[in-house]
């Protein structure tokens, strides 16, 4: 998309996880995370997304502290409330009741000016899972190169 600005992708969910689908939710933020986002301080590695009492929320997503910030600045991982619809939120919870399923942030973006994260429903890999995706990623790369390697 043409307004929209990568900020933070999380590599590690697309390599643990099948993404079943995905969800593009806003976030509610402090004045200091959203500056320390636009510097692209912001980690999404270990966090994952729960539903509780009828809302959404992002659980270990660390965002650094504003370097300019002063003594009000913001904790790194705290909690922070993901802004969906009913509906969605609704939708959600039932897919995380479901065995084996799970809510993973896959990227942190902004569009129109406005922190949004993508939300995917996530059924973990086993390692078996895992190694034929190493090994089609290791084809791939081989692929390149040797096309790379024929056009000179």
């Amino acid at each position: 998309m043409a307004n929209e600005k990568i900020v933070a992708t999380n590599r590690e969910a697309y390599f643990n996880y099948h993404i079943v689908e995905t969800y593009e939710c806003g976030m509610m933020l402090t004045g200091t995370e959203v500056k320390s986002i636009r510097e692209g301080r912001c980690n999404l590695k270990d966090s994952y997304g729960i539903i509780r009492d009828g809302e959404a929320w992002l659980l270990n997503a660390h965002i650094s502290p504003y370097s300019h910030g002063h003594r009000d600045n913001h904790e790194p991982t705290r909690t922070r409330k993901l802004l969906l619809h009913k509906t969605e939120i609704e939708r959600l919870a039932s897919k995380a009741q479901e065995k084996g399923l799970t809510l993973v942030p896959t990227k942190m973006y902004f569009k129109n000016g406005r922190v949004k994260l993508e939300l995917g429903v996530a059924k973990g890999k086993k390692l078996y899972d895992k190694r034929a995706t190493e090994r089609q990623r290791e084809a791939d790369r081989e692929a390149r190169a040797a096309i790379k390697e024929r056009s000179r």
